[in-house]
């Protein structure tokens, strides 16, 4: 797919005008407007993959490596995003297609990241992860303990949306995706002394938070 999406930009000539059906593709460097992009789906025009990555490759690139860290995984999932649109439009038709797009974008990188977490599950770094949180939440062993699980996953939800975006990402990374603090340092450009102190507060925080919803730990 990456390979296919090179080869349409390559090939777009730089001052001329095609026809699509009823459909105008401009080439001379003006990107098309969001509507006409999404007429080139409906069209099953190869040129829409192209001109949605005129558009906003930039942006899915970006958006992408805010949760991935890694510039290769990023195209990987630009890519599989565009293949992603192809697929759904139509019959979908969106009615603000870059909020669209960056939601797609957003999904498939998490659910790489999903998978590349996957394997440090049931190891070394799960066992670390959950030691550190120890304090923070309840025993799943403990017989006093209160809360049950889905009761437990609505109140970290409310707690989550209590969070800036960096201290929630950075919470996520690493008790979710079980990433090693340097992996985060490294992804979100910030030191690894930055991480363990965000992950030490949000800690507290979580702590106090579920204090205060009556919850035993």
């Amino acid at each position: 797919m990456r390979q296919r999406n090179n080869d349409l930009r390559a090939a777009r000539p730089e001052n001329t005008v095609s026809q699509q059906g009823n459909i105008r593709v401009d080439r001379g460097g003006i990107p098309l407007k969001d509507s006409e992009i999404i007429e080139l789906y409906f069209a099953r025009s190869e040129s829409a993959i192209a001109e949605t990555d005129g558009k906003y490759g930039t942006f899915c690139r970006g958006l992408a490596y805010s949760v991935l860290g890694n510039r290769e995984d990023s195209e990987e999932c630009v890519s599989d995003t565009y293949l992603k649109l192809w697929n759904v439009i139509p019959p979908e038709r969106p009615d603000k297609f870059r909020a669209f797009i960056a939601r797609i974008v957003r999904n498939t990188a998490l659910n790489m990241l999903e998978k590349m977490s996957a394997l440090k599950r049931g190891g070394r770094y799960t066992a670390v992860a959950y030691e550190e949180l120890a304090e923070s939440i309840p025993s799943p062993d403990s017989v006093e303990r209160q809360t049950d699980d889905a009761e437990l996953a609505a109140l970290l939800d409310k707690f989550l949306r209590t969070l800036s975006g960096e201290k929630q990402m950075i919470f996520l990374k690493r008790y979710w995706y079980f990433c090693t603090v340097s992996e985060i340092a490294e992804q979100m450009h910030i030191t690894e002394g930055k991480v363990k102190m965000s992950l030490r507060r949000t800690r507290e925080k979580l702590r106090e938070f579920l204090e205060k919803e009556g919850v035993q730990l």
